[in-house]
């Protein structure tokens, strides 16, 4: 539970590290940008895909899996359907047609349903008892939150909200995942056949942030080339680590 408990806060602190470089370069490119989401989402997918479903399809049949992934995906819609939200992808220098603080508290929302999925998932592989996925998956979430924190930084900067603002309001998003982490492992390490589900719902709603906005976002530019590459990178990271992880292990 220690072990736990501190991989879930700096996983979730790295969101804010990731928001402090935002403050002296307020000017980085949108190509800049496009490729952090892209490689973020290379992240995600592989952990999804690579680490999660097949944890869970060793827990249990097709059935339960294909359930948790679909749970997943309705659940994310649901929550981005009803609560009001807008996404970085607002071109930087371009305002939005929300005053400052509003503009801010939406923003914060719609990292903050990013980052549920993202802490339960943290929260799922603890629990899972399975040796090293907890580790690898905290340490994943972490890097990808990193681009993330400097993304939600950058754009809360060139929308002229105060620096110092910006990276508490990062960091706040980030924190957000240890309560999702926090739910996540207590659910599933105290009513056990929710453990499967709870992988593949982890997995659905990661997938769905990636094809629904990570890539849109990191492909409607004309940066198309640069964010596959950096997507595919993300991927390769993802492996890389998981395999370093697996050596450790043995």
């Amino acid at each position: 539970m220690e072990e736990f408990l501190i991989a879930s806060f700096l996983s979730a602190l790295a969101t804010g590290a990731g928001a402090v470089p935002a403050l002296f370069m307020a000017s980085a490119t949108h190509r800049a940008r496009d490729i952090l989401i892209a490689f973020s989402a290379g992240l995600m997918v592989a952990a999804s895909t690579f680490e999660l479903i097949p944890e869970a399809l060793e827990l249990a049949g097709f059935p339960v899996i294909a359930a948790g992934l679909l749970i997943g995906v309705l659940g994310l819609t649901f929550l981005e359907q009803n609560i009001p939200h807008i996404h970085t992808e607002t071109s930087p220098g371009k305002s939005i047609p929300y005053p400052y603080p509003a503009q801010a508290i939406l923003v914060v929302t719609a990292i903050t349903l990013h980052n549920i999925p993202e802490g339960l998932s943290v929260g799922v592989s603890y629990a899972s008892g399975v040796e090293g996925l907890g580790m690898l998956i905290a340490f994943t979430i972490g890097l990808q939150n990193a681009p993330e924190g400097f993304i939600i930084a950058l754009f809360l900067i060139q929308q002229k909200v105060p620096r110092w603002k910006a990276l508490l309001i990062a960091a706040f998003t980030g924190i957000i995942e240890v309560a999702a982490a926090i739910i996540g492992f207590w659910l599933t390490a105290y009513v056990y056949v929710l453990l499967p589900l709870g992988l593949a719902f982890a997995a659905g709603s990661m997938l769905y942030i990636v094809y629904k906005e990570l890539i849109p976002e990191s492909h409607g530019d004309g940066h198309a080339l640069s964010a596959t590459y950096a997507f595919v990178f993300g991927l390769v990271v993802m492996l890389f680590s998981a395999e370093c992880f697996r050596t450790f292990k043995n």
